[in-house]
Formats: C-alpha cells, structure tokens, sequence
C-alpha cells in the first residue's frame, strides 16, 4: 500500500505483541507507537523493534496527531475508556474481542465514531482463518445442505483470566464464527457453568444455542482440559463436516448421512444410511491475524466495512450478555431479543451488515426458516 495507515498498539499482554509482529510486517500499516503500563513488558518489546516509539502513558498516544489508528490489546474492562479516548481525538480504532463488557459501552463506542465519522472494528480473528473461510464457502454453495445441528469444543489447560470468565474469554470466536457461517443470531440460549478454582469464575461452560432457521449449536468452553481441542463439527442434510483448528487437515467434508424413505406401512420408516467419501480441501497456509489488519487498514483508506464488523461486535456481546442471563437463572433458556431503541442510529454510517460477507446467510440456512420451525415444536410454541 503506498499510503500506510499509521498506528500504535496499546497493551502488549498475551495478545498485543502479537498485533506489534503482524503490523510491523505488513505493508498496509506503519508502526509509529507502542504503549503499556509495564515497562519491563514495553521494554521487551521495543527492543525488538527499535524505531518505533515507546511509551506507559495513554494520553501520549491519543495526543500525537502522527497517528492515525489505534489498537487496544487490554482488558475488556479498559475498552470503552480507552475507546472513546481515541476516537475523540479523530483516530480509527481496533478492538480486541470482546468489543465491550457490555452491549450498552458497545453502542456507545458505535455511537461515538459515527459522530466522528472513524472507524471502529473489533478484532474477531476467526472471520480471516482460511478453514472456516472455506466452510463459509460449502455452505454458500448448499454442498451441505440444510444445517442441522454443529457441535464445538473450544478447551485446554489454561490461560485463567482475572477479569472475565472462560465464556467472556473464549465464547467470542464461536459465536463469531456461527454468526458468519449462518448468517443469523439465535433467538434462544441456555447455559450452564461452573468455577471449578476461582470462586465466582466460571472456567467451564456448556452453552446451547437455537436459531430461527432450527439449525441448533452447542458450545463447549473450558479452562480445565488435559489437551488442547479446537474442533466443530457441522451436520448438514447433505454432507458433515469436521473442522479442527489444531489438525494439518483442518477441514474434512463427508459425504456422508441418512435417508429417510417413505414408510411402506403405516407407522414404519425405513432409514438408508450413506457413508461416502471424505475430502480434505486444500487450505492457505495464511496467518488469519495478519489478514484481519490488512482488512482495518484497507477499510480505513477506502472506507468500505470490514469482514469484522462493528455489528458482528455487538451481535457477540449481546449473545454473551444472554448467556450470563441464563446462568443466573441456573441454566434456563432465555430469548437473546433485539438490539435496545437508539440503536440503529447509532450503527448509522457504519455500513454494517451491507453487503458484508459476515452478514450473509447461507442458502438451506434461512431460507425456508418457516417450514423448518412447522418441523420443531419448541420453537414453533414460543416464537
């Protein structure tokens, strides 16, 4: 890009030294800053990357009319202060998922830069990752028809957080990712969790999802598990598919299911199971990181909307705000609803959901959501 954004990284905890490697990199974007509150930590860093600036004080950052864009790698907690402090100042800003702690400092940052006129994009990593991409794409294709049912486990031994728990942690890139896939937010959700070594600290948690077109999901998430498992699994009425993120093959189609047959008597149904092949698409060996900042900076100067939208963000935040609703109710099913009154204006300007590859519905998904719910008496009694 002969017009680099200009950009500073705010946190260099677990992630943001990522975001620093990945910038310094890219053509796309010019290291100007780097800052946190530990100095041995910014030490670290800036050692390796002598030219760019360092510093422990925020308001230097926000201060410097040099940068253009600001990267905030800190605890969620931190986001909305932090957020709105850049984007007062005029800059662009990228936010590490979860965009906000709740959905109300979600629309607020919304609100904050269309006044603005900047762009705000949080960072839902999983939308890049060449695997899912590719699902994304059989599932546009109807290769595997209807979705019936996705099953994922997202687990390993660690990392405990201090601030939120393993569903404000984890639950991010799945739910990101079934919104991407889909196309949808589910109506409903149950939830159940347990802190098993930090009191009031859930760090393990099995999350049931349903959605309008009666594709169901259940979300596996856990702090404590001997090995680590990045898997999903996606039935469709025409083909499975098996997606591991720690695999060489991340991605395996079966064709494989069952097919039902007209009963020859009455109260008899005959099933035909079918075990086909499996395939293994070719993926792009892709750093899914350095994809998702070449998209904020290419937003930026041409002012199109990122794959990781402001509205992907929300949709997030608000699912994880249900999902507290239904572990307080000891694990009762709960009705995500709706974005609150005001919203819309807050995310106008924003161009969201638009066009968006993240805001388009796979066909077989919701296209025939009305015969599907005749088919599902639970969500057909309560919708």
């Amino acid at each position: 890009m002969r017009n680099p954004v200009r950009v500073a990284v705010v946190g260099l905890g677990y992630w943001g030294p990522n975001l620093v490697r990945n910038l310094a990199e890219l053509d796309a974007a010019e290291l100007v800053a780097i800052c946190d509150l530990d100095r041995d930590r910014l030490a670290a860093v800036g050692r390796r990357y002598p030219a760019v600036r360092t510093t422990t004080d925020f308001e230097d950052i926000v201060a410097d009319t040099e940068i253009e864009a600001v990267l905030v790698a800190t605890p969620v907690s931190t986001h909305t202060e932090l957020g709105l402090a850049a984007i007062e100042s005029g800059k662009h800003v990228f936010i590490e998922k979860p965009l906000a702690s709740s959905t109300a400092e979600g629309l607020k940052l919304a609100e904050a830069a269309r006044k603005a006129s900047v762009l705000i994009m949080p960072g839902h990593t999983f939308l890049y990752s060449p695997p899912v991409r590719t699902i994304h794409k059989l599932l546009v294709a109807g290769e595997l028809g209807d979705v019936l049912s996705i099953s994922s486990s997202r687990v390993n031994l660690g990392l405990h957080q201090t601030d939120v728990s393993v569903v404000w942690d984890l639950a991010p890139h799945d739910f990101s990712i079934l919104q991407f896939w889909l196309g949808e937010t589910p109506t409903h959700v149950s939830a159940i969790a347990r802190a098993c070594i930090v009191p009031s600290l859930p760090d393990v948690a099995f999350i049931n999802l349903e959605y309008e077109s009666g594709a169901i999901a259940h979300v596996e998430l856990s702090w404590l598990a001997p090995s680590k498992l990045r898997r999903t699994t996606i039935v469709g009425s025409k083909k499975m598919v098996v997606y591991d993120d720690t695999s060489n093959e991340p991605v395996r189609v079966f064709d494989s299911g069952v097919m039902p047959r007209e009963p020859s008597t009455f109260g008899e149904y005959r099933l035909t199971y079918r075990a086909g092949d499996i395939l293994s698409p070719a993926i792009d060996a892709v750093e899914p990181l350095s994809l998702q900042l070449r998209d904020f900076c290419t937003s930026i100067r041409e002012g199109t909307t990122p794959r990781s939208s402001i509205a992907v963000g929300l949709e997030v935040v608000r699912l994880m705000e249900a999902v507290d609703r239904s572990l307080a109710s000891n694990g009762g099913r709960v009705a995500v609803g709706r974005l609150p009154i005001g919203a819309d204006d807050a995310l106008k300007g924003h161009s969201v959901g638009v066009g968006s590859p993240a805001a388009a519905p796979a066909p077989g998904v919701g296209e025939r959501a009305a015969s599907r719910r005749q088919k599902s008496p639970r969500v057909a009694a309560e919708s």
